[in-house]
């Protein structure tokens, strides 16, 4: 029986610029699955994908689960006899899928590029700029403003008790960056998953599960798994990455809840407290938790920069944009955050306001980009991982019908 392979020569190319330029060393001897935790007698992991890697089809990849699920410990690429960095190919697969089910596509093909760089930076300066002009906050102000307000008028005060000139201006950029993000994401996973399903050859379900079923039995499982990181704890060449993951997840989790505090101090408490649109006490709990999540931002991103950094010394990896690029925004976001406090406690004003200008460009950067880069990958494994779950569920398998 003769099969008709038609590969993607596109695809091969962007493959390869992203990291799997080594895919050709690859002879197909399964050393790869055999040393690989998520693979199985009826799913030889890695080694089915880079078959179909070789082949360019590029349809068979973005639609399959295990692209995602694998969170590139290194094992596989330690053992190849032949230098092939499976690890590397896959991540190269998950860069492509993410420009590939990107929305918009123009945003999604920007943000793949290392080229881009400049323009990467350059649209979320040029808007928080533009911002600052037109809300007639760009100066810098006195020390004894600076010390009473901080950065809670950079972009000016007016006397609307009901919402702060700041909080207004923030909220301008910052909702529809994540609204953007959100929807983006969206629009990929719904992609993906009719991709996977179609490639696991699920059909109709027997019957669909509502969306708290669907949280409580598939998504709910996946995300304590990911903060668990079990399947982390299975790697063995590249385990420290596990101490970089932790503290950066902690941080994120514990900013995320200091965000939303804020926007509804701010927001609405504010109304009827008007001391809350002034600088936080550095003895507030919540202050107290900012600065130990920025701190551990700084500190998980850094332990992942040196251990990315030894790996490709050690040429257990290639150095690719789509690798750095997320660790320089994360950094970014942490260093930033962190100086332009000190700035403020310290008084100097001047350095201050531009720290935190490239402090609010840097949060920019990571909402709006987050759909297409490396930090995508934390909603597509999810929904992933879910996915993984409900093809073997009694929604799409009937069980009367097992052997």
């Amino acid at each position: 029986m003769s099969m008709n392979v038609q590969p993607d020569l596109d695809f091969i190319k962007d493959m390869k610029a992203a990291g799997g330029d080594t895919l050709k060393k690859c002879f197909q001897c399964a050393t790869c699955s055999v040393v690989c935790p998520l693979s199985s007698d009826d799913n030889p992991f890695p080694r089915r994908e880079m078959i179909y890697a070789q082949w360019g089809l590029k349809d068979k990849l973005v639609g399959d689960p295990n692209v995602m699920l694998c969170h590139q410990c290194g094992d596989c690429t330690t053992y190849c006899p032949r230098g092939a960095k499976p690890g590397d190919v896959l991540g190269a697969i998950r860069a492509y899928a993410y420009k590939f089910y990107g929305w918009p596509s123009g945003l999604a093909k920007l943000a793949s590029s290392g080229k881009n760089l400049p323009m990467l930076i350059g649209i979320p300066s040029v808007v928080i700029l533009i911002m600052w002009l037109v809300s007639g906050g760009l100066h810098i102000p006195s020390t004894e403003q600076f010390a009473h307000a901080g950065y809670g008028q950079f972009f000016g005060h007016w006397d609307f008790r009901l919402l702060a000139k700041n909080v207004f201006f923030i909220d301008l950029i910052m909702l529809p960056t994540v609204g953007l993000a959100l929807y983006a994401s969206y629009k990929g996973v719904s992609a993906m998953w009719k991709a996977m399903s179609e490639n696991a050859g699920v059909g109709e379900a027997l019957y669909k599960p509502s969306a708290p079923q669907f949280i409580k039995e598939f998504l709910w499982p996946s995300i304590v798994e990911i903060v668990e990181h079990n399947r982390f704890r299975e790697c063995t060449t590249n385990a420290d990455r596990v101490r970089g993951h932790l503290p950066l997840m902690w941080a994120f989790m514990a900013l995320f809840f200091v965000t939303i505090y804020s926007a509804f101090a701010q927001d609405v408490l504010g109304i009827f407290i008007p001391s809350l649109h002034g600088p936080m006490s550095l003895w507030n709990p919540v202050k107290i938790l900012a600065n130990v999540g920025a701190i551990a931002l700084v500190v998980g991103t850094g332990i992942l920069w040196g251990n990315r950094s030894q790996m490709e010394a050690d040429g257990q990896v290639s150095r690719t944009f789509y690798d750095w690029f997320l660790i320089w925004m994360i950094m970014g976001v942490g260093v930033t955050g962190i100086a332009a406090e000190l700035f403020r406690l310290i008084g100097i004003a001047s350095v201050g306001y531009v720290t935190y200008y490239l402090h609010l460009v840097s949060v920019m950067m990571l909402f709006l980009y987050m759909p297409y880069t490396k930090f995508a990958h934390l909603v597509y494994r999810t929904f992933a991982m879910a996915f993984e779950r409900y093809r073997d569920s009694a929604y799409v398998k009937n069980p009367l019908n097992e052997e």
